[in-house]
């Protein structure tokens, strides 16, 4: 058996709701390669600066920022989308992280979406960091379906972007075809987001292997491609009890992910 060459990391968004700096902390107790830092609320989150510092601390390398994209971090560093990305670059860049993740738009940004897919291409052109654009999914109501998202929640199926990052738990609430959309976006996976889902109409981030989406075999592939992102475990650990079940379910994510990232030798 031979291990990939993708690096495991934690997203600072599995410890939610204890802070950022206990990602950290957690992340380097528990072996991960290192974080994802997901920019939001947290004031720590915010700044590149106290990043770094918590990264010298615990030894743990910041591997991608994820840009403040969600609805309750519309105010984040900026309301203006474009000086959004251009902060998390800055960040990225001083960090040292190789990926930058990023949202489609809101369908309700209508400038920032018309001028999304060329703005990002100029983005990535000015820099060594990755803008990864992340698989989303639609809203379902009484049957009816329909996507906050422009050009589209399934970022996979249209023009495609430079570099991708495949959120596996999105997949399940989109019902995708996990395996589909990977080979859709080939090369051009940068990021992978592992946590599974069963398909319930909403976000669950599951620990890999309690759900339904086929986690094992995606993290197969990426091995036996010799995949050089990142791996990123992104989960919900919001119902833990304590620490200590918390630190349990982080701990079994990872273990997950370095068993199916050992490639079979050719």
């Amino acid at each position: 058996m031979r291990p990939s060459n993708a690096k495991i990391g934690l997203s600072t968004a599995s410890v939610y709701p204890e802070s950022t700096a206990v990602a950290f902390e957690l992340a380097g107790k528990l072996g991960y390669d290192g974080v994802e830092v997901m920019v939001w609320t947290d004031p720590i989150s915010q700044d590149p600066y106290a990043l770094q510092r918590l990264s010298q601390h615990y030894g743990v390398a910041i591997l991608a920022i994820h840009a403040p994209c969600l609805v309750i971090t519309q105010r984040v560093w900026t309301t203006d989308p474009w000086t959004k990305l251009q902060k998390a670059r800055f960040a990225a860049e001083l960090l040292g992280a190789q990926t930058v993740v990023v949202h489609p738009p809101f369908r309700w940004q209508r400038d920032y979406a018309r001028g999304f897919r060329d703005g990002v291409e100029r983005l990535a052109g000015e820099t060594d960091v990755r803008f990864a654009v992340e698989n989303m999914f639609p809203l379902r109501v009484r049957g009816i379906e329909m996507s906050a998202y422009q050009p589209s929640w399934d970022v996979a199926a249209a023009e495609p972007y430079r570099d991708y990052t495949l959120d596996l738990s999105h997949a399940a609430v989109s019902q995708s075809d996990a395996v589909q959309m990977l080979g859709q976006m080939g090369d051009r996976l940068a990021h992978l987001h592992v946590a599974d889902g069963s398909g319930l109409p909403k976000d669950e981030h599951l620990v890999p292997g309690r759900g339904t989406q086929p986690c094992a075999e995606i993290l197969e592939q990426l091995a036996a491609r010799r995949f050089g992102g990142h791996v990123i475990v992104e989960i919900n650990t919001r119902r833990a009890l304590d620490r200590a079940e918390r630190e349990a379910d982080l701990a079994e994510a990872l273990a997950f992910c370095r068993l199916h990232l050992m490639a079979q030798p050719a």
